[in-house]
């Protein structure tokens, strides 16, 4: 048996590509094993609250003396971070927002990435190092090389960092561009281009759900 952290962030609830997407990996993972759970976070429909207190970015023991989040605040990050902690693997669609992170998104990341506690500081490994994170990256416009949006998605280098160099997770990027060819004029040259890369990622996001759902969980650090 294995647990999905399954997580949305797209104000679209009808047509997005990021959410249809991460439902296929979702299904194939849930379909993989026996058991299988998978859990799912709809980050804009129930949005979290800003880090309420500065000292949350720290775990308990690398806190200032003087610091006293609000019980609430703490117990709701502790929850994040278990419900993090308790995933074999982290599924996330990530639409670019005016060339970066959703809000609803940044939240999230802002309350579970603690070091200390999630992250190195002060403990010897990171406890997620080498779970899978599955980035499901869907982007409006062409942000190919020799592009004007060439290195303007500010959303997907950051997941990187922070789950990938920072918390240590095995991190695979799916990603659609062109999205808005066919309602942006100037875009709708290459919409077929778009639709073909909106059909790789369902296919590679069944078969990688497949293929992460039916491995071996491997044991807690």
């Amino acid at each position: 048996m294995s647990t999905l952290l399954h997580l949305d962030s797209s104000a679209d609830r009808s047509t997005s590509r990021s959410r249809a997407i991460t439902a296929a990996f979702a299904s194939a993972f849930r379909e993989a094993g026996p058991g299988n759970v998978v859990i799912h976070r709809d980050l804009h429909t129930d949005p979290l609250p800003h880090l309420a207190d500065a000292s949350l970015h720290w775990a308990a023991g690398l806190r200032a003396a003087d610091a006293s989040p609000e019980p609430a605040a703490e117990d709701l990050q502790r929850r994040l971070i278990d419900e993090l902690l308790g995933a074999d693997v982290l599924l996330i669609g990530v639409p670019l927002y005016n060339y970066s992170l959703p809000s609803s998104l940044k939240a999230w990341l802002d309350h579970i990435h603690v070091p200390g506690r999630t992250a190195p500081s002060a403990i010897s490994s990171a406890p997620l190092a080498g779970r899978p994170a599955v980035l499901v990256a869907i982007r409006g416009g062409n942000y190919d090389s020799g592009t004007v949006n060439e290195g303007r998605d500010h959303a997907t280098p950051v997941l990187e960092l922070i789950l990938g160099e920072e918390m240590g997770m095995a991190v695979t990027v799916i990603t659609n561009s062109l999205t808005l060819a066919s309602s942006v004029p100037a875009l709708a040259g290459q919409a077929g281009r778009s639709e073909s890369e909106y059909a790789h990622a369902l296919r590679r996001a069944r078969d990688l759900g497949e293929q992460l759902g039916s491995r071996t969980t491997a044991p807690r650090r």
